[in-house]
């Protein structure tokens, strides 16, 4: 039994997406030559390169099994799929924006004479309804914020991270229509008859979310000095003690911390007594 995860071919997220595949162990075996289908080191893994955009629908008809995409693409594309995790890249928001100069400040100053130009027809539709309007949608595949400046549309909805394109643009943001961020998704059969496979990608990936931006310490302490050490260190879980061979009564200790905690926790241990303090990334913690 196989499962096709499909990632974008391209754009912002395609290369945080293999990096997380790899970090979870699932790298491509011929990274350089991308095809359509590449494998993975697990033969039973394989992953499918699409537009992001289509992701969705390809996992929620089943043409892929498991698929990385923005939840922006999801809600727009209807798709009925199971959102596992949250991988916590590709922060973004859909916006309302209108020129600078426009006496537009709220929704409450749009008319219906108005229009609004968008890549995301369904979810701006769905946002207009909500506020009682019915607008004439101009769907657009890029370069929308040149929409009110060519005379196209009063108003644009688009995608933003930070508002520094829209500034740059001079076009003001009115209000937010949806926060995005990246999600692993499954398709709902594939999730019942490969739950297993599914599952072991799942907790890989969780494993990989959960490692980021913490450090394994590692460090030798005399069993006189093992309290104050106890005193300094936090940790995930607690110190862990194993015992050092040698003729003085020493253990070897060592816990999982923070990456913002190292700097400080360094000179502490030290003067709490601890030798031979090694700090070491992790790639998961499951």
């Amino acid at each position: 039994m196989k499962i096709k995860i499909a990632i974008p071919s391209k754009g912002r997220i395609s290369e945080p997406s293999i990096n997380i595949l790899e970090k979870a162990g699932l790298g491509l075996v011929d990274k350089n030559n991308r095809k359509l289908i590449s494998k993975t080191f697990n033969e039973n893994i394989d992953v499918m390169f699409a537009r992001a955009s289509d992701i969705p629908e390809f996992v929620n008809d089943g043409v892929a099994d498991m698929g990385v995409t923005g939840v922006d693409l999801i809600e727009e594309s209807e798709s009925d799929v199971n959102e596992l995790l949250d991988l916590r890249f590709g922060r973004t928001k859909l916006v309302l924006a209108a020129p600078e100069e426009s006496s537009i400040t709220s929704v409450e100053d749009i008319t219906p004479d108005m229009k609004i130009a968008t890549e995301f027809p369904v979810l701006t539709e769905k946002y207009l309804k909500q506020h009682g309007l019915d607008l004439k949608i101009v769907k657009l595949s890029g370069s929308t914020e040149a929409a009110p400046f060519i005379g196209i549309a009063d108003l644009i909805t688009d995608l933003t991270s930070t508002g520094t394109t829209l500034k740059m643009n001079h076009l003001k943001i009115i209000d937010v229509i949806l926060e995005s961020t990246i999600k692993l998704i499954a398709n709902h059969d594939s999730l019942k008859e490969k739950k297993e496979l599914i599952e072991a990608v799942s907790t890989s990936i969780q494993g990989v979310l959960d490692a980021d931006r913490k450090k394994l310490i590692m460090m030798n302490v005399n069993e006189e000095n093992l309290d104050k050490v106890k005193e300094v260190m936090p940790s995930m879980g607690g110190l862990t003690i194993s015992e050092v061979l040698s003729d003085k009564k020493t253990v070897a200790a060592q816990a999982v911390i923070d990456e913002k905690q190292v700097f400080e926790l360094v000179n502490d241990l030290r003067n709490a007594g601890a030798r031979d303090i090694l700090v070491v990334p992790i790639e998961r913690i499951i």
